[in-house]
């Protein structure tokens, strides 16, 4: 139990209390529909008046927060902050993406809604300009501002029309189809086989979030949706008039023809704090991106794994951060996530890129990747750096054992976490409050090694040489090789180095048994909180966070942290 609350308490509980949020809203608004200044809407419309409004009203809730979890370098200035006070609420903040999704998922929800409400609505009314008989509310209600128009209650305001005419003729309709349009777009380009196979598509459709936006703070200005005024309640009270529609307006019966009025635009007072937000989000992407960056050495991996080396004056980074990329010769509007794999010692930043895509592939032929010379300094292209942000890994030296688990190409965060231990170690910093790493690197093929097998030569050779091996143990796994595949490899395990890696340690076959690892360094470290760090596939995620919980009754506290960007 103990690891539970540790690893998901605080989320359960922000989880729990925004939905409690968006139940309330939604509660209060469907109930103040009910009431008596609607008694005429809801004679044309009936519930479904209610069913649109109280959608509509939590949809206003999420468009403000959707935006928040996407401004990075708030996040930053928050994160840099709050781990101060709190460390479980720090890694919160290392979930944004997931709440972003989450978010979007519930604005999709209650877009659905609002949309299914409205397309009653427009049937109810145009019934009731159809059925023109004087002798039903319906059609009275609606004949109400004929002549000037002023205090209509039908917004259709003639039976030779159509309620799809009115859906593109109004500010309302106008508004309401392009913020569908842009949001079903937006949600179905971000499904994860489209986000990974074709990033531009999910990159460009994104931005319709612009279009989104406009069109949700206009979306009201036409109060298509109206109630009786206040003042026209004090002449025609529903209760007593409704039933006397006949006679509104003759002297002798107390009851005047109402009046109604829609009420006045009130989404841009829940958007307008984040969008200001996040336009100054860019503004700063926007100053970083014209900071001068140089390219400073270029290395082409044998795995078609690129890395560069680059400077840039001011940067300060810290361990497992990670920077966005943009390179204008490849594309002005593009900008690409990667880990920094260098040391914060370091006095230059480096980012290994594996080419996966059609803007990696253009970056790798732009720094000669495809030609067998070595490339000119003048010849290659200009980047432009934002960043760096914060994520898990920041905490890595907060725990006195640390679990990296990294896969493929996910071991770059580590890279730099392992490079700053062996600066640390050889710089005899005492300050170090972490006692021991555990590391573990799955791989699919032997050429993933090859980028990486230098730094942990080199890290292995120096912890030898000060009597510190017992600081780092790593274990490396080919996951796509069983133990008779790799039989011809046999005959090498009696050499010093292992034939793969070159290191002492030898490559391991198949996957992890993790269950007999957590419970080999729950034995170790009785009564220690043990940081789990992870930057691979959602599948081990869940396999190492499972692991994680069903140690909840052992003396030692497993803390799960995931790298999300």
């Amino acid at each position: 139990m103990g690891n539970f609350v540790a690893n998901e308490g605080l989320s359960i509980f922000v989880i729990l209390v925004w939905l409690g949020i968006n139940a309330f809203l939604f509660v209060h608004f469907y109930m103040a529909f009910l009431v008596e200044r609607w008694f005429y809407t809801r004679v044309l419309l009936g519930h479904a008046l209610s069913w649109a409004r109280a959608p509509a009203a939590c949809l206003n809730f999420n468009c403000m927060l959707i935006l928040l979890p996407v401004c990075r370098n708030l996040l930053s200035l928050f994160r840099g902050t709050i781990q101060y006070c709190s460390r479980t609420a720090a890694r919160q903040l290392d979930r944004n993406l997931t709440f972003h999704k989450l978010v979007a998922y519930m604005i999709a929800f209650h877009t659905a809604v609002h949309i299914v409400a409205h397309l009653f609505n427009f049937e109810y009314f145009m019934d009731a300009q159809l059925n023109r008989n004087s002798s039903l509310l319906t059609f009275v209600l609606s004949e109400i501002g004929t002549g000037d128009n002023a205090s209509f209650l039908n917004p259709i305001r003639t039976n030779e029309t159509n309620p799809t005419i009115v859906m593109f003729t109004t500010i309302a309709g106008l508004t309401g189809v392009a913020i569908t349009l842009a949001l079903i777009l937006i949600i179905t380009s971000s499904m994860e086989v489209i986000r990974r196979s074709y990033f531009e598509v999910f990159w460009y459709t994104h931005h319709l979030f612009v279009i989104f936006f406009i069109g949700l703070v206009f979306h009201g200005y036409g109060r298509i949706v109206r109630g009786q005024t206040p003042a026209s309640l004090q002449s025609n009270d529903p209760e007593l008039c409704a039933d006397r529609f006949e006679d509104w307006g003759k002297n002798e019966t107390n009851c005047a023809v109402p009046a109604f009025a829609g009420n006045p635009p009130m989404t841009w007072k829940w958007v307008v704090g984040p969008m200001i937000l996040y336009v100054c989000e860019r503004l700063v992407r926007i100053y970083r991106s014209h900071q001068k960056v140089v390219i400073t050495k270029v290395v082409m991996h044998p795995s078609k794994t690129l890395e560069l080396q680059m400077k840039k004056k001011g940067f300060r980074m810290e361990v497992g951060q990670y920077v966005f990329i943009q390179c204008p010769s490849v594309s002005r509007l593009e900008w690409h996530p990667f880990t920094l794999t260098s040391a914060p010692e370091e006095d230059f930043f480096t980012a290994h890129i594996r080419i996966v895509g059609d803007w990696t592939q253009a970056l790798y032929e732009a720094c000669g990747g495809d030609k067998n010379e070595t490339q000119e300094a003048w010849k290659l292209p200009k980047v432009a750096i934002d960043g760096p942000f914060g994520t898990a890994s920041e905490d890595v030296f907060r725990y006195e054992v640390v679990m990296l688990v990294g896969a493929g190409i996910g071991v770059t965060p580590f890279a730099s976490i392992l490079k700053s231990v062996w600066y640390k170690r050889i710089q005899n910093n005492q300050d170090v409050f972490t006692k021991k790493i555990y590391f573990y690197w799955l791989c699919p093929e032997t050429q993933a090694f090859e980028w990486f097998a230098d730094l942990l030569q080199s890290l292995e050779g120096q912890m030898i040489e000060r009597d510190m091996s017992d600081f780092l143990s790593y274990n490396i796994y080919l996951t796509r090789w069983k133990e008779t595949e790799a039989a011809h490899f046999r005959v090498h395990h009696e050499a010093e180095n292992d034939p793969i890696t070159g290191l002492k340690q030898k490559t391991l076959y198949g996957k992890p048994n993790w269950d007999n690892e957590f419970n080999n360094i729950a034995a170790k470290h009785p009564r220690s909180k043990v940081g789990v760090f992870l930057c691979g596939p959602p599948q081990l995620g869940k396999s190492l966070e499972k692991q994680c919980l069903s140690h909840s009754e052992d003396e030692v506290k497993f803390i799960f942290n995931k790298e999300n960007f």
